[in-house]
């Protein structure tokens, strides 16, 4: 499984849809070799399999022509609300280094094909964005969309011009390069090692202007429950979830796992390391998951959560409690609570 095959929503189809049109294309040539329709992307709660959106994009690119640098334009129409609840979660955090580090670590939730990750350069953040995994045709105009949606969510976060970041790229530089100069800025290296940009140390630990612990808070929590839900229902991971919520209160080893799936004790595990994942974080993952349900919704006790989950012992799961969330059962209800509590008094 491709890093970048997990499912999305609807909403980066409509962008590429509108880019075309406002170009005079007919947006309908675009659906075409996929089971799309305007009918059906008028769904809000639509989930497209990723080969979908990437089947739309490269009708785009191929109707658009390479020459006018249809990914940038694409990229620059990716603006924070188009991504729902990760774009307020990322608004509402409380510098850029912490919405970076949320961003790349509920990455799943958007709709980039591209790999990317952080690394330090000194006092700054480098971004590398590695297309290699996808089909060459497509890579140039993702690494494009992706350079592009990333200076938009910069501006949006702090709702004022930002100065042009450090660009390198692999390509080599043509005709293009006016284009990319308007849309990144001027600092650009072609015919680099990776593609990076860099964002200045100076920007990383600046307060955010519409930065709200308690609106981040609620917003990361909603980021973790879509995530798991979308990740619940794709792969060998989707099935072995399943057998460990078939009988609550009782968590099965993976040898008895790997049986029910038809599989060998490595063939399950190889399956479950290709998609990004192991036996063991799946079981924290339906844990952490259900008790956060138990204790947050239902008032039980933590003797009565810690049985649920099937824990001969109360101290057992409040050693793996702590583990997950940094502090015990009790004040993590006590806090969600709190919470629950200020959410409601401001929308009063």
């Amino acid at each position: 499984m491709r890093h970048w095959d997990f499912p999305r929503s609807s909403a980066s189809v409509q962008i590429l849809l509108e880019l075309a049109a406002a170009h005079g294309l007919d947006p309908a040539r675009c659906l075409e070799g996929t089971r799309l329709t305007p009918a059906l992307l008028a769904d809000p709660a639509l989930t497209l399999e990723a080969g979908e959106e990437l089947q739309v994009a490269r009708h785009v690119q191929q109707q658009l022509g390479e020459n006018s640098c249809p990914g940038l334009q694409a990229g620059l129409r990716y603006h924070l609300s188009s991504y729902g609840i990760w774009g307020f979660a990322l608004l509402s955090s409380q510098t850029l280094r912490s919405a970076i580090e949320l961003g790349l670590g509920t990455i799943e939730l958007t709709f980039a094909f591209c790999r990317i990750s952080a690394e330090p350069d000194g006092r700054d953040l480098r971004l590398i964005i590695d297309a290699d995994d996808l089909p060459a045709d497509m890579q140039r105009f993702m690494i494009e969309r992706e350079l592009a949606a990333i200076q938009t969510i910069q501006r949006e976060l702090f709702a004022s011009p930002l100065p042009m970041a450090q660009i390198e790229l692999t390509f080599a530089e043509d005709q293009r390069r006016a284009c990319y100069a308007e849309v990144l800025g001027e600092q650009l290296r072609f015919g680099g090692r990776r593609n990076t940009t860099v964002i200045p140390g100076s920007l990383l630990d600046l307060p955010l202007p519409q930065a709200n612990p308690v609106t981040a808070s609620f917003c990361m929590k909603q980021c973790r429950l879509l995530l798991q839900q979308r990740r619940a229902r794709t792969g060998v991971a989707g099935q072995v979830r399943d057998q460990l919520l078939r009988e609550p209160g009782r968590i099965p080893a993976m040898q008895e796992v790997a049986v029910s799936l038809h599989h060998s004790l490595r063939s399950l595990h190889r399956h479950l390391a290709a998609e990004g994942t192991s036996f063991r974080t799946l079981v924290d993952e339906v844990r952490v998951t259900l008790a956060e349900e138990l204790l947050g919704t239902h008032h039980l006790s933590v003797m009565q959560v810690a049985e649920r989950l099937g824990y001969a012992e109360p101290a057992s799961f409040l050693h793996a409690f702590r583990r997950w969330k940094g502090m015990t059962p009790s004040q993590w209800q006590t806090q969600a609570h709190a919470d629950a509590g200020t959410k409601f008094r401001h929308l009063r």
